[in-house]
């Protein structure tokens, strides 16, 4: 039988054996319409797998006569362990030892050795969404995530939140990430702050996923994927709080929680923006709240 693609085959391979071993390999090839040998491997096959389907053999040729050495395809793997580079980069490293290979190769063989990061199938297609302008707090929130590395492979997570007309920002330290500590986070932050978000704007972090828009029940928008200056107002909150407060603490959640509690307040009341001609964003929130 021809190679084939058909999902039922296996079943069917699987029902001719059992066929042939009760009435005889002719009569299994007559009535399933395939010829006495084939009945004959699949019976083969059959022995082994027991009473499962039996999966059509990968297409793969077995050699290629312009396939990759040995040697070249260790030499990638084995630059790729050393570097933890992209293949682009791997390709240009080897280039320059002298070694004559394809951007497409190292490519292929970093898929096959299970070493090239792929883009998730999960990623999903998110429609545009009009940017409201931030005339009045909670217009539009903008939030992300801070990550801390504790040690090699250990990392902790700071969500930042902040108001993009009247700079009001809150923070808080986790150990770990998840959309559930999102929306919890949210939460959290709009008590703190005191005013209703009408919009949130996030990048397309795996905290900020299908199952956070669905639960914070507010407009939300994503920022344009390899645009961090879609959401300037809080990546350069989040440098300033580095700068400011988490570089100078210890690095664990607790101690990073102690020290956020205690700079947030004075960031609010007491730190003069030039974004908002040199006033706290406490007074600014006030002449809103004054104007209600």
């Amino acid at each position: 039988m021809a190679y084939t693609t058909d999902p039922r085959a296996p079943r069917v391979r699987r029902d001719t054996a059992a066929f042939a071993k009760k009435y005889g390999v002719r009569t299994a090839a007559r009535r399933f319409g395939v010829s006495p040998g084939t009945v004959t491997k699949w019976m083969q096959r059959a022995k082994k797998l027991g009473e499962h389907p039996i999966p059509t053999k990968f297409s793969k040729p077995k050699r290629h006569p312009r396939q990759l050495a040995d040697e070249l395809v260790w030499k990638i793997f084995h630059t790729r362990i050393k570097e933890k580079r992209s293949a682009e980069v791997i390709h240009r490293i080897l280039k320059d030892d002298g070694v004559s290979v394809s951007l497409s190769s190292v490519k292929r063989t970093l898929d096959r050795t299970g070493l090239l990061n792929k883009r998730s199938p999960y990623k999903r297609f998110h429609p545009h969404v009009e940017r409201p302008a931030p005339e009045y707090p909670g217009a539009l929130v903008q939030i992300d995530t801070i990550h801390t590395m504790l040690s090699e492979k250990k990392r902790m997570y700071t969500f930042t939140l902040i108001d993009v007309c009247t700079r009001s920002a809150y923070a808080k330290t986790h150990a770990k990430m998840n959309t559930a500590t999102a929306v919890k986070f949210v939460a959290e932050a709009e008590e703190s702050l005191g005013f209703h978000f009408d919009m949130l704007q996030s990048d397309h972090g795996p905290e900020f996923g299908t199952w956070f828009v669905e639960r914070i029940q507010k407009r939300h928008r994503y920022s344009r994927i390899g645009k961090p200056n879609d959401n300037a107002h809080i990546e350069r909150f989040n440098r300033t709080l580095q700068e400011e407060c988490l570089d100078r603490a210890e690095k664990s959640p607790a101690a990073f929680n102690v020290a956020l509690a205690a700079y947030l307040p004075w960031y609010r009341e007491k730190r003069h923006h030039f974004g908002l001609d040199l006033k706290t964003p406490v007074s600014v929130l006030r002449c809103f709240q004054a104007i209600d």
